[in-house]
């Protein structure tokens, strides 16, 4: 199974992702770790990546959910998939049944604490806004609300996961 934990940045997405993989047995990827040099510059200087900015990410993403889907595994790809066109761009090529998608939600609040409080992480807080009228929240994802401590939230999602 492959599980694409999305949401904005600050959602949890990491934490809880890897997480889910240690539990889950199986790969874990942070979409942010594939970003360019210049897609990381743009953000850290409080500029939004536009959709052309993201297209070589989207599809370099989508290259290693195949390669998991390709070799039998699974995994958990941290990805804020924030558009319905980036979650395609991420999936294509993948069955149906092959993937499931959890958004990450929360407070305005809550995320914008977590973001102050990070060190060393080009993400601009200030991009939250842009980040919040940009998402597109997919009707078929599982939501899950993450304002607790990480393993009651990953148990959640465990036990929505076992009955899809």
């Amino acid at each position: 199974m492959i599980v694409v934990l999305m949401g904005v940045s600050g959602s949890g997405k990491t934490t809880i992702g890897t997480l889910l993989a240690d539990r889950m047995s199986t790969s874990f990827a942070d979409a942010d770790t594939y970003h360019s040099a210049a897609n990381k510059a743009k953000m850290a200087a409080g500029h939004p990546l536009t959709d052309e900015d993201r297209q070589p990410w989207l599809e370099t993403l989508n290259s290693l959910l195949l390669q998991w889907f390709e070799a039998g595994k699974g995994g958990v790809l941290a990805c804020s998939a924030l558009k319905d066109a980036y979650r395609k761009t991420l999936v294509r090529g993948l069955p149906p049944n092959a993937f499931h998608f959890v958004l990450l939600d929360g407070s305005k609040h809550l995320i914008a604490e977590r973001l102050a409080e990070r060190q060393n992480h080009y993400m601009n807080p200030d991009l939250l806004d842009s980040q919040l009228a940009t998402l597109e929240p997919p009707a078929d994802a599982l939501r899950i609300t993450n304002d607790r401590a990480p393993n009651p939230v990953v148990d959640e999602i465990l036990q929505h996961l076992q009955q899809a």
